[in-house]
């Protein structure tokens, strides 16, 4: 899908400011339960630490979107995460992706996934994620079956479950 939107994909600052930090938390947590909720900024800054590669979308002024991944060898205590840590041997893990509500379906995160993908071919890995089956979340397993993600394994909690991909 093309956009005719002019948006910028960037790396997050090495050393983000609390109202950049701020923009990225809140619009993780308006983004619950498609993306898990986070305890705190605090909590986030933590993640930001052992994360590897993080990019937030750019439209004009307004972060619309971001993405946090993971490499292998993280101590990210993510459940998640640990699946790829045990059945892979590098990896790039996309443990979450936002993209603002009125942004959405307007090619901003096939953009973003193909500038992840790149990251993953040019190190010559996979690309590994998680998607939230209950409670269900179509879309986003839609999209990643037609973006090339094969289905590796799941998970069921109880009170949740996710399906795993792999590309």
């Amino acid at each position: 899908m093309k956009s005719d939107l002019k948006f910028n994909i960037e790396e997050f600052p090495k050393q983000p400011d609390d109202d950049f930090l701020n923009s990225i938390y809140d619009l993780n947590q308006l983004n619950t339960p498609e993306v898990g909720s986070l305890d705190s900024i605090e909590y986030f800054k933590n993640l930001l630490i052992l994360s590897s590669k993080n990019l937030f979308v750019l439209l004009g002024n307004e972060i619309v979107g971001f993405i946090v991944c993971f490499r292998e060898g993280s101590s990210y205590s993510s459940l998640n995460y640990k699946f790829f840590s045990k059945n892979e041997t590098k990896f790039l893990y996309i443990d979450r992706v936002v993209i603002k509500d009125a942004y959405r379906r307007k090619g901003i995160g096939l953009n973003l996934y193909q500038y992840i993908e790149s990251i993953a071919m040019e190190e010559n890995i996979p690309l590994c994620c998680e998607v939230n089956t209950k409670p269900l979340n179509k879309v986003s397993i839609d999209f990643h079956t037609n973006f090339g993600f094969k289905e590796i394994g799941n998970y069921d909690s109880g009170t949740g479950s996710v399906v795993y991909f792999r590309k």
